[in-house]
């Protein structure tokens, strides 16, 4: 007799921000796709660019183990953060908005002018006290514009005004950066390999720089923009007259309000997509070779998704081996039939009517389960499995 074979579905999200880890909404995506098809292969691959949700990904992936310790949060409050440990503990995972994020602050607290990445310089010693010889830094969802001066300097590196002293935290005192000294740098940082893990390529300075592009939404005025490119650029000049390292133009240095030119000076690290580096460790375009139908989501979908962001990226690999990937998302915005062309199959909204951005948060994961079993439906109605046979 013969008998279908049961359908194989990755599931491999980002997180939808506001409301879902990556986690939780693959655990919701698994949810819809059993409702639809009981028997069917769930392979849960949540993933990450660098930002919010990489070490969950990368725990996961790998078995790992996470890590809580205590750091600094953007205005240098005491705050409990996590980070992840790798092969047998030798590969340590941080997220740099673990410590330093955007959502760490109340919308009144955004302040890139003083705001500091001190708490990823702690989650960084913290990792080297647990044994870790590899550092993947996860670059994304930044409430700084300091250029990891805030990290350097909670790891031994001297920033100092004209006057022999220690600059104060935040983006706005690299203005008055005169010399660099990193001589009492913790030593075990020269034995370590660090990879900055990134889904921008913005230069540190100018118009496409950290300040012009991402400053505001961490709550800089026009003025205090101006303010805050000058300073970046003057620590950019420092930096090539002290360390000897051109970093105004090197692609991803304004990742995370500068973070990206402060590992390339002072940690000698080496920047990568941080999808790829994911998608890499978690062996996901393996898994995805093996499955029948990969659905991926955020919560949004637009004509600048195709520039190096996670849903893209899964539907890169997706097409490479010739599976659909569907996009569930929260919205789709202006140009999102771009990802069309990129290996995205279908895309459709997980909102089924008029609903407040507050109702649609609180009702994420149900709204995710239905969408996904309506898309499992579809998809075993179109196009039924061949059968295999059983002897």
């Amino acid at each position: 007799m013969t008998e279908r074979s049961p359908l194989r579905v990755v599931l491999a999200p980002q997180e939808f921000k506001g409301s879902l880890t990556a986690v939780e909404a693959a655990g919701a995506m698994a949810a819809g796709v059993s409702r639809a098809q009981p028997v069917a292969v769930i392979d849960r691959a949540p993933v990450a660019d660098g930002g919010p949700g990489t070490v969950d990904a990368l725990v996961r992936a790998t078995n790992g183990q996470p890590r809580s310790t205590r750091c600094r949060d953007p205005l240098g409050r005491s705050v409990e953060a996590t980070f992840g440990l790798l092969d047998a503990g030798t590969t340590a995972v941080i997220e740099m908005a673990s410590a330093a994020g955007l959502w760490r602050l109340h919308p009144s607290e955004r302040d890139p002018m003083r705001t500091t990445t001190a708490g990823v310089g702690d989650l960084i010693l913290a990792a080297l006290d647990a044994g870790a010889a590899r550092l993947i830094i996860g670059l994304g969802g930044s409430a700084t514009n300091d250029g990891g001066a805030g990290m350097a300097q909670v790891l031994g590196v001297h920033l100092r005004d004209h006057e022999g002293r220690d600059l104060p935290p935040g983006g706005a005192a690299l203005a008055n950066l005169t010399s660099i000294d990193v001589s009492e740098i913790d030593p075990r940082l020269r034995r370590v390999e660090v990879i900055g893990a990134t889904d921008v390529r913005n230069p540190l300075c100018g118009p496409e720089g950290a300040s012009a592009i991402f400053g505001p939404q961490k709550g800089a005025t026009a003025e205090q923009v101006a303010r805050l490119d000058g300073a970046l650029a003057h620590y950019a000049a420092i930096i090539e007259r002290d360390l000897g390292i051109d970093l105004a133009r090197t692609p991803g240095a304004g990742a995370a309000g500068g973070l990206g030119a402060g590992l390339l000076a002072f940690l000698r690290a080496t920047l990568r997509s941080g999808f790829d580096l994911v998608a890499e460790v978690a062996g996901l375009g393996q898994r995805i070779a093996a499955a029948d139908l990969v659905i991926t989501g955020e919560g949004r979908l637009d004509g600048q998704s195709v520039f190096g962001k996670t849903t893209v990226g899964v539907a890169r690999l997706g097409h490479r081996q010739g599976v659909p990937v569907v996009a569930l998302c929260g919205g789709l915005g202006d140009g999102w039939e771009r990802t069309l062309a990129e290996g995205v199959t279908a895309a459709w909204s997980i909102i089924p009517h008029p609903m407040t951005l507050e109702e649609a948060h609180g009702r994420a994961s149900e709204l995710l389960a239905d969408a996904t079993e309506q898309t499992v439906r579809l998809f075993l109605g179109a196009r039924p499995l061949p059968p295999t046979q059983v002897v």
